[in-house]
């Protein structure tokens, strides 16, 4: 193309001086429906200006051609403004048609609700929630106590979807119009007008960045706000915040960069560099402070699993983050991002030692009725039933043991565990088994408030039964804890429900004996039957007290209740049928039997069926009689 005489080319941009002409105030030249051939008849204006600003020979006309290039500066940056406001439409995250780009679909897992209130919560409920968290039942006193590679682009007429790794840009603006905003932006920063031409383009995609942003619903809060927020609260805004920052990150703000680097590139040094983060660092920064918020906010137990679910979003998002704030001067982005990330996992790891120093500290000396599962047992294990879940990310963060055995030697306040049994496990299993050895270690204290040493031991019995359950129902869980573990803890319920016959029976069972009833002279005839009426009184009396107690007392696993109920059977029922057929006859030779011989074999073997429902023994009657 031939180049303009000087003359036409001021007549151009005179023609075009929004000052001095309606016509030009009320018509836009680079208009996308208009003529083509004007808008690039206007910009060869400009080159010939400015060409003529550089020549030698211009001298007595300076100054008509300084005046020339500031009016067609102050018109490109008007018509800069305009193409951008034009073609500026706020990203909507969750209307894309790229289905990735949803915001429901790019939700992360997040860790569901905990099923304990405080009403009883049943077996078959806590089994059926075993994977749930949230506040614990008991306030422990713990308050104080993904790298991709991206290729640069100075091509303005890029596809519609670029997909570099994770990332994945979006147009923002249509090509022909970026053609535009980039042969304008190469004119004003020629001409030593790159800060209006900076400040034009921030302005406008800055306010389309953070419509963009408030439709994510990410509030601006401080880190007291943070604080003061209630934990439920806290929850949906970390799962919102999760879900939001991948929008961010691997679209909003990379189709920005992607928009910067196609009008800027090449332009200048660092100029869409600069221009990037004058768009978007507000945002960014709002961003990313809510996660630091986060990391340094107080430790409680039941906010591991949120700042897990965090720290497994931000590492994800790392090596995006690096590509999209690839340069010197969004440095700092990248440095902030990379503290949370530590400063999560820091957190993650001071939750755990004080979460086990709560459980081995949780105070509560209320005996539970009827020795059934502690709330306590529940919340311990199905929270370490969600560790295991996370256990990728934590046998990364969780890199020591801890700390037992030998240091707490003569503390009878804290249990001994020996650390050269699981040498070969991870630093995170051996921290599991800890927590349910300290467990054990606190129910163990609290079996002691009951005074019936039967009780205890079938409160020990049902917790630790648990405790073997939630492991065995729990793949993962069961891998970290092992066999070998499983079976101690397995062997020590069944002694525990072994201590629980010996502490009923053997004192029931005493009163089926034969010595003592027999006097001087030949075996059948010397049968005292007073001993005897005694012995009869005596066994009722007990097995009524018995059965009165614990047909309250209650084991809620069904499978355990029956095989407790069998193995009491299986010792009552032949003693008791035994010393009947031995000693019947004696009693009921004589007066009023039915005072002594109270119960046929088949009442005991129905009596032992209401034991351990934990419902009154008036209430099985009437059951019976319905």
């Amino acid at each position: 193309m031939e180049s303009l005489p000087l003359e036409t080319a001021e007549k151009i941009i005179l023609r075009w001086d929004s000052t001095a002409s309606e016509e030009a105030r009320d018509k836009m030249i680079f208009s996308g429906g208009g003529d083509r051939d004007e808008a690039d008849l206007y910009l060869q204006a400009v080159d010939e200006i400015q060409r003529s600003l550089s020549s030698v020979s211009v001298s007595v006309s300076s100054d008509k051609v300084n005046s020339a290039i500031q009016i067609a500066m102050a018109r490109l940056e008007d018509e800069f403004r305009n193409i951008l406001i034009s073609h500026t439409n706020p990203f909507d995250p969750s209307s894309e048609d790229e289905p990735s780009q949803t915001l429901d679909s790019l939700s992360t897992t997040s860790s569901p609700k905990h099923p304990l209130t405080n009403e009883e919560t049943t077996e078959e409920e806590s089994d059926s929630n075993h994977n749930t968290i949230s506040t614990p039942l008991f306030r422990f006193n713990s308050d104080g106590a993904a790298s991709s590679v991206r290729s640069s682009v100075n091509s303005v007429n890029s596809s519609s979807y670029r997909s570099t790794s994770s990332i994945r840009e979006i147009d923002l603006i249509p090509s022909d119009a970026v053609y535009d905003l980039r042969c304008i932006a190469e004119r004003m920063v020629s001409s030593g007008y790159l800060r209006e031409c900076i400040q034009v383009y921030g302005s406008v995609r800055k306010s389309s960045v953070d419509a963009s942003f408030r439709k994510l619903q990410i509030e601006k809060l401080s880190i007291g706000d943070v604080q003061r927020l209630e934990w439920e609260q806290l929850e949906n805004k970390i799962r919102r915040w999760i879900r939001a920052a991948k929008v961010c990150v691997r679209t909003l703000f990379a189709s920005e960069k992607k928009l910067c680097e196609q009008i800027f590139d090449g332009v200048g040094t660092s100029i869409d560099d600069a221009c990037f983060m004058e768009t978007v660092k507000g945002p960014a920064i709002q961003l990313f402070n809510f996660a630091e918020a986060i990391s340094i906010s107080r430790r409680s137990p039941e906010k591991l699993f949120k700042i897990l679910d965090l720290h497994d979003a931000l590492t994800d998002l790392m090596p995006d983050i690096d590509v999209v704030f690839d340069s010197k001067s969004s440095e700092s982005i990248r440095v902030q991002a990379a503290e949370i990330l530590s400063r999560l996992g820091e957190a993650a790891r001071g939750i755990l030692s004080e979460f086990e120093n709560a459980v081995l500290r949780e105070p509560s000396r209320v005996a539970v009725p009827g020795g059934t599962i502690h709330p306590l047992t529940r919340y311990v294990m199905n929270y370490i039933s969600l560790i295991s879940d996370y256990k990728v990310t934590l046998n990364e963060l969780i890199v020591s043991k801890p700390s037992t055995g030998s240091r707490y030697s003569g503390d009878p306040g804290i249990p001994d565990m020996d650390l050269s049994e699981f040498e070969e496990k991870t630093p995170l299993d051996v921290h599991l088994i800890w927590i349910i050895v300290i467990l054990q270690f606190n129910l163990d204290g609290k079996s002691k408030h009951y005074r019936d040493a039967s009780l205890a031991h079938l409160f020990v019995m049902n917790n630790v039964h648990y405790i073997v359950q939630k492991v065995r129902g729990s793949p993962e869980l069961r891998e970290m804890i092992g066999d070998d573990y499983l079976k101690k803890l397995t062997g020590k319920f069944r002694q525990a429900a072994t201590s629980y016959q010996r502490a009923t029976w053997v004192r029931v069972l005493y009163c089926l004996r034969d010595e003592g009833l027999h006097v001087s002279g030949g075996f059948s005839s010397g049968v005292s039957k007073s001993a005897l009426r005694e012995r009869f009184k005596a066994f009722n009396a007990m097995f009524e007290e018995v059965h009165r107690t614990q047909a309250v007392w209650l084991i809620p696993d069904l499978q355990l209740r029956e095989e407790l109920r069998i193995s009491i059977s299986e010792k009552l029922i032949p003693a008791y049928r035994s010393f009947l057929g031995r000693f019947r006859s004696h009693i009921e030779s004589g007066r009023h039997p039915e005072n002594y011989i109270k119960y046929s074999v088949e009442d005991l073997e129905d009596a032992v069926l209401d034991f351990f429902e934990g419902i009154p023994v008036s209430q099985h009657l009437r059951r019976r009689a319905e």
